[in-house]
């Protein structure tokens, strides 16, 4: 029997890192029985899947940067369409980023109606718009959860869905050393450290990095010694590095996953921008400081849409604020500031901040399988159930 085709499509930089970790594990376990194929970024080349496409220009944040970005997408949507027609794969997954993989998965199915479809990472329809679940369970044929929560949305909807767990949550925090990035910025033992961390969309970079400026001048004043240390996302390392020119706070900007995981265990305080990262984060015992803005329609529409009190995952699995969430215009650097300020001054709040989120990882499942592995699990499953797999 001919290897099976497995192909992979990711938009974003999260998406790019899921897929990536899928590639390894499906290749664990049925080596020369895959050929996988893809559309993707930089995690999912070092893995050997060689995308059409640069996916950096899908990356976008917001209502109106959606619309701008509305025929780049479509274009993509048929460039990944034809790159499935040339490979021809069995099975596709399409991993989050709704909006592109929704087209791609009407895109595939136009192609080859036979062809199995996964979506990975569900629409949060626990927190806005639950009629998505429809939309998904007509488009594709199961989805790979990484909620426990979400199951009873989609399977209501008629969608077979398969928890697998969020990959941050298996993030291995054991060989990062905090020791190894305090030498390599030059801070000594007991400097405070406060990580800054704007995002990995240009949009996230841009709305930002103006409010950090202030706010870390404002945390700065009077604190000599405080080390800013920034894990730039390389996906927007050359916008970071540009909006950075006019900071006249000293910064040390560190480039690759082994220094940002250093940095996250020794940082004393975060400042960061909402999304995966606080999840990271948490799993390193960092309390920190939630900061996020869209735009002005995007922010009108969302507003009621949204069902979730909260935009942090912890903060939603413990059902109350444990970070402090500053989003839109409560996102100013006054704010930001005294809470960042609060938390550097306070040992005592910093510690039960960091056992709190910790306790509501717990809730989220930290401590199970690998989610990659069951990712791979589930594909494998689907192949053998459509024939495309020996037992």
């Amino acid at each position: 029997m001919k290897p099976a085709c497995v192909m992979l499509a990711a938009a974003e930089p999260s998406g790019d890192a899921l897929g990536a970790g899928l590639a390894r594990a499906l290749r664990s376990r049925l080596g020369d029985r895959v050929r996988i194929v893809g559309v993707g970024g930089a995690a999912m080349a070092r893995e050997g899947i060689a995308s059409p496409f640069d996916i950096s220009e899908l990356s976008v944040l917001g209502l109106l940067e959606g619309l701008a970005a509305y025929p780049k997408v479509v274009r993509r949507v048929a460039d990944t369409a034809a790159f499935a027609a040339l490979e021809k794969p069995d099975l596709a997954v399409l991993i989050d980023s709704w909006g592109f993989t929704l087209r791609v998965a009407h895109a595939l199915r136009r192609i080859d109606p036979q062809m199995g479809l996964i979506k990975y990472v569900g629409p949060q329809v626990w927190a806005s718009r639950p009629g998505r679940a429809r939309v998904l369970a007509a488009a594709v044929d199961r989805l790979l959860s990484i909620h426990a929560f979400d199951a009873p949305y989609f399977e209501a909807a008629g969608l077979k869905t398969t928890f697998v767990g969020n990959a941050s949550l298996s993030r291995d925090f054991s060989t990062a050393d905090p020791a190894r990035l305090r030498t390599h910025i030059g801070a000594a033992p007991d400097d405070p450290i406060l990580l800054i961390l704007p995002g990995s969309r240009s949009g996230e970079v841009k709305r930002l990095m103006p409010i950090y400026r202030e706010a870390v001048a404002r945390i700065l004043a009077g604190r000599p010694n405080l080390q800013v240390v920034l894990p730039v996302a390389e996906t927007v390392a050359d916008q970071v590095k540009a909006a950075l020119a006019d900071w006249t706070a000293p910064v040390h900007v560190v480039e690759g996953d082994v220094l940002k995981y250093d940095a996250m265990r020794a940082a004393t305080v975060a400042l960061a921008c909402s999304g995966t990262v606080s999840t990271e984060l948490a799993m390193a015992g960092c309390p920190m400081v939630i900061a996020y803005r869209v735009g002005r329609l995007s922010h009108f529409i969302l507003k009621r849409v949204l069902t979730s009190p909260y935009a942090t995952l912890f903060n939603i699995a413990a059902g109350e604020e444990i970070a402090p969430e500053f989003l839109q215009y409560d996102c100013t650097p006054q704010a930001l500031a005294e809470a960042v300020i609060a938390r550097l001054d306070d040992e005592n709040l910093r510690g039960d901040q960091a056992d709190r989120q910790t306790a509501a990882l717990a809730k989220m499942g930290r401590g199970g399988p690998d989610p990659s592995g069951l990712a791979a699990d589930a594909v494998i499953e689907t192949l053998r159930e459509r024939g495309l797999l020996q037992p």
